[in-house]
C-alpha cells in the first residue's frame, strides 16, 4: 500500500489539533505587516485587527514561492511516497501556480486548485485522507476529490463591510449603507471568487442564526460526516448561536476554527461561517 501524505497551504484555517489528528503537511503563507514579516500562524489575528484599524490598510499576504514547495515537497517525500497538496482559489492567490511549478521536479506530486478558501479547503483534504485508507493510486484519488470541488459550501457572514472597502472588494457607497442601516453581508465562494449574495440585518448574534438556517435550507444535502464553524475571533455568543443551529443538522463532527491571515485581514473581526460538502 503506498504511503500518500495530505499537504496543504495555511490558508486552510486548521488548529494545531486537527492537523495532527489527519496528519496533515501545512506550507505557510508569509504575512507583511508594515516593515514586519512573519509566517501564517506565528502572530495571533488580534494583532492584524489593530495594525489594518490602526493604520487604515490591511496586512499582506504573501503565497508561497516555487523554491518554498520544492524543499516541502522534497522533505515530505524523505518518508512518503507521494503527495496530494491542496492550495486556496488559483483565482485568489499565486500558490497554487507555485505549487504546480515546483511539482514538477517530482513525479508523485499531484496539485489540486480547491477552487476556494479556509476550511473549505480542509474539507477536500480530509476527503482525500479518507480515500487513502482504502485506495493507494494518488491520480484516482484527486480525480474523486476534484468530482467534489463544486459542491464545497464555503460562505461568512461579516459583521464590517471596512476591511473589504480597504481590499478593493467593495464600494465606499456600499460601506457606507451597509453602516447605516446596520447590514451583514454574506460572502459566498462561487467559481473561486468571493461574492456577495445576501444581506442581514440586526445584531450579530441574530443574524448569525439567521445566516446559519439561510444556508442550511438552501445547501439541504449536507456530507453530515463533518462541518467547520470558522471564525475570526467572533464573540462566544455568535459561536453558541451558530453551533446552535448546526446541532439541529445531526453533523457527526461539528469543528470550531479561527481564522488565519487570508480570511481575517480581508473581512476583519467577528467574521463567522459555516462551510460544509454539499452533495
Amino acid at each position: 500500500m503506498s504511503k500518500i501524505a495530505i499537504s496543504l497551504d495555511s490558508a486552510c484555517d486548521l488548529t494545531k489539533e486537527l492537523i495532527e489528528k489527519f496528519d496533515f503537511k501545512i506550507i505557510p503563507f508569509g504575512v507583511t505587516m508594515g516593515d514586519r514579516f512573519f509566517y501564517d500562524g506565528e502572530v495571533d489575528t488580534l494583532e492584524i485587527f489593530e495594525y489594518a484599524d490602526k493604520n487604515k490598510v490591511l496586512p499582506k499576504t504573501n503565497a508561497v514561492n516555487e523554491e518554498a514547495f520544492k524543499e516541502h515537497f522534497g522533505k515530505i517525500l524523505e518518508t512518503y511516497d507521494a503527495i496530494i497538496h491542496f492550495d486556496i482559489s488559483s483565482e485568489m492567490s499565486s500558490a497554487y501556480n507555485n505549487a504546480v511549478n515546483a511539482a514538477k521536479n517530482f513525479k508523485n506530486v499531484y496539485c489540486v486548485d480547491s477552487r476556494t478558501l479556509s476550511t473549505g479547503i480542509s474539507l477536500l483534504a480530509i476527503y482525500a485522507k479518507k480515500l487513502t485508507e482504502t485506495m493507494d493510486d494518488p491520480e484516482k484519488i484527486v480525480e474523486k476529490v476534484k468530482e467534489r470541488i463544486d459542491n464545497v459550501q464555503v460562505s461568512f457572514i461579516i459583521e464590517r463591510l471596512d476591511y473589504l472597502y480597504r481590499g478593493g472588494r467593495c464600494s465606499g457607497l456600499a460601506l457606507l449603507g451597509a453602516n447605516l442601516l446596520k447590514l451583514r453581508p454574506e460572502i459566498e465562494v462561487k467559481n473561486g471568487v468571493m461574492k456577495n449574495t445576501e444581506k442581514f440585518r440586526g445584531r450579530m448574534q441574530d443574524c448569525v442564526t439567521k445566516y446559519c438556517r439561510a444556508t442550511l435550507e438552501k445547501y439541504n444535502n449536507p456530507d453530515k460526516s463533518v462541518i467547520f464553524i470558522t471564525h475570526s475571533k467572533a464573540t462566544p455568543e455568535m459561536v453558541a448561536a451558530a453551533r446552535e443551529v448546526v446541532n439541529e443538522y445531526g453533523f457527526e463532527n461539528i469543528y470550531e476554527t479561527t481564522a488565519g491571515c487570508t480570511v481575517s485581514s480581508h473581512c476583519g473581526k467577528n467574521t463567522l461561517g459555516i462551510l460544509y460538502i454539499n452533495l
